[in-house]
């Protein structure tokens, strides 16, 4: 083989080598996918068996570690779909890594669905569809596995799309479709469905102005004085201690666990205590991380890092423990129709069931979570630290806004809602800036911050989630029956 004419290295052998290691390197980035499904669907396995130890010899065992399979896989689609809400944004300003905010994410929500999850089976789900409507214990428990398996699949389609969408409407779906082939349509509460149908609507558009008018009063308080740093000094503690205060608020709302939730006035007075205890404990922590910065609003935006991790791991630990329900509630529903042929408005979920879902919520967003965290995070607008944290606020006060209205809503919504509204905020204030008539139709669409194609496919996804797992379920139940 003919050397180098400088006696070096043997360039043949090194181009083929070279071209080795990029089919190696194409090879692995192409089988990442296969490695993430071969997880996945070892935890399935591992979910059976576990369903199987616990039931093994009691009646309808065999329904039971169905359920649990479909149950695992729920929770795999919810911590990949659901991640994205509280993890995208802060990825998205670059406050975290991908990699640490899914470290964190996943810790947080399993934390939230081990130690805060063992909450009643969703009112939701007994308000739609009255089990009593539906006859005998066969036909209701074939009922909640195909409403569990549609809105499963449902999510995972919806996920393979990009598109972040409401795990809790789509167990709404599955048990509308369900139930309609199970009961009739007459066995439907359509007051009901009529107020999450109004909570689609409301609940990004109230999202998304809150974010947009948390982010004005940030550059009012902040951006445009002429000590920026010594404003956010001042203003980052009130900012963190409101975000603070709402989500203690939201917790008190909601309750957790097997802590009932408290009247709406007891809650608001626990979000003030919180936000004041954390407004005192930040002001000295702030000042130290100030010291030394430039008089800037890159420094500004530094400060605003570590309270939006922050916020994101609290509404991480929120998610796990709330809907967790989402995937074991139903298959709680069939252990107890299995054991009494029937089950009431309340009942508690079972331990081993909890861990299951907790798994599945960690395993869900390590696998497939980054797609939508990139999403949400980066592709629908661009985020700072401090766009990200006004997105975290307005999801923490939509929530306590639609709860003293008494109207269910989605933290997807609200969340993507709110990363909305940050864009067309920033879109407005450009247009403002600028005379639109003096402006080339290139420059025009180049202002335009948030991305149409993304916005369209999400909305579109959003209108058609509860038809969408009415009709999977309701196919899955023609079939199981």
């Amino acid at each position: 083989m003919p050397r180098s004419n400088n006696g070096g290295s043997w360039l043949p052998l090194d181009r083929e080598l070279g071209r080795i290691s990029r089919i190696e390197l194409a090879a692995a980035y192409t089988a990442r996918p296969l490695v993430a499904f071969g997880l996945a669907l070892a935890f399935l396995v591992f979910a059976a068996v576990q369903g199987a130890a616990f039931v093994g010899g009691t009646p309808g065992s065999f329904a039971i570690v169905a359920a649990t399979v479909v149950s695992a896989y729920m929770a795999l689609n919810i911590g990949a779909n659901d991640a994205a809400n509280n993890m995208g944004p802060a990825v998205g300003a670059r406050a975290i890594t991908m990699a640490g905010a899914i470290a964190l994410a996943a810790c947080a929500e399993a934390a939230g669905a081990l130690l805060a999850g063992d909450a009643v089976i969703s009112t939701v789900s007994v308000q739609i569809i009255d089990p009593r409507d539906v006859g005998d214990a066969d036909t209701l428990m074939r009922a909640m596995l195909s409403a569990l398996l549609g809105a499963a699949i449902f999510v995972n389609i919806a996920t393979f799309a990009g598109a972040p969408v409401s795990t809790t409407h789509s167990v709404v779906g599955g048990i509308l479709g369900a139930g309609v082939m199970a009961a009739g349509v007459d066995a439907v509460n359509w007051h009901v469905m009529g107020q999450i149908t109004i909570s689609w609507v409301l609940s990004p558009l109230v999202g998304g102005v809150i974010a947009a008018l948390v982010l004005a009063l940030i550059r009012n308080r902040i951006s445009y004085r002429e000590d920026v740093l010594g404003a956010a000094v001042t203003w980052v503690p009130v900012f963190v201690g409101v975000l603070g205060g709402g989500f203690a608020a939201v917790i008190g709302i909601k309750g957790l666990g097997r802590i009932p939730g408290l009247p709406l006035e007891q809650s608001l007075f626990l979000g003030v205590a919180a936000g004041s205890v954390l407004w005192a404990i930040l002001v000295p922590v702030i000042r130290r991380s100030a010291a030394g910065l430039e008089n800037r609003m890159r420094s500004v935006k530094a400060l605003f890092a570590l309270p939006l991790v922050i916020a994101a791991t609290l509404m991480s630990f929120a998610h796990g423990a709330n809907d967790v329900a989402n995937a074991v509630g139903p298959l709680t529903a069939i252990v107890a129709t299995s054991e009494s042929g029937g089950f009431g408005n309340s009942l508690l979920v079972p331990s081993w069931t909890l861990i299951i879902g907790a798994l599945g919520l960690a395993a869900g967003l390590f696998l497939f979570g980054p797609r939508l965290i990139r999403r949400v995070g980066g592709q629908i607008t661009k985020l700072n630290p401090i766009r990200s944290f006004c997105v975290a606020t307005s999801a923490a006060i939509t929530v306590i806004l639609a709860s003293a209205l008494g109207l269910p809503v989605s933290s997807t919504h609200v969340a993507v809602g709110g990363v909305f509204g940050i864009g067309f905020y920033r879109e407005w204030l450009a247009g403002r800036d600028s005379d639109p008539m003096r402006m080339a139709r290139e420059e025009r669409q180049r202002r335009k911050l948030v991305r149409r194609s993304h916005f369209l496919t999400i909305i579109a996804a959003w209108m058609v989630t509860v038809p969408s797992a009415a009709a999977i379920s309701g196919l899955i139940f023609a079939v199981l029956r």
